[in-house]
């Protein structure tokens, strides 16, 4: 049974962006949430993004300067949350 799994990004962001790649392995439904700021610009960061955008994994923020990804409000991202089986803070 596929499970939804939402990955919250603040600190140590190229690890938490790692976890959620590895995830994809399980065949779950994997969706990254990148909360409180901009999403730091290193190489591992954008390898991670490109590989999301290849695999279906949506890539959300709380972040207008987080511009490749879907901009939602707290309280958008709130009311989804409550739709996932697990919900990881990193």
């Amino acid at each position: 049974m596929t499970k939804k799994i939402a990955v919250l990004v603040r600190d140590r962001q190229e690890e938490a962006l790692r976890m959620a790649l590895g995830l994809t392995l399980a065949d779950d439904a994997i969706d990254v949430f990148v909360l409180g700021g901009k999403l730091e610009e290193t190489d591992a960061n954008t390898q991670n993004l490109e590989l999301f955008g290849d695999m279906g994994v949506g890539v959300y923020s709380d972040c207008r300067e987080n511009g490749d990804m879907e901009f939602l409000s707290s309280d958008e991202i709130a009311n989804r949350l409550i739709q996932y089986d697990h919900v990881l803070p990193y």
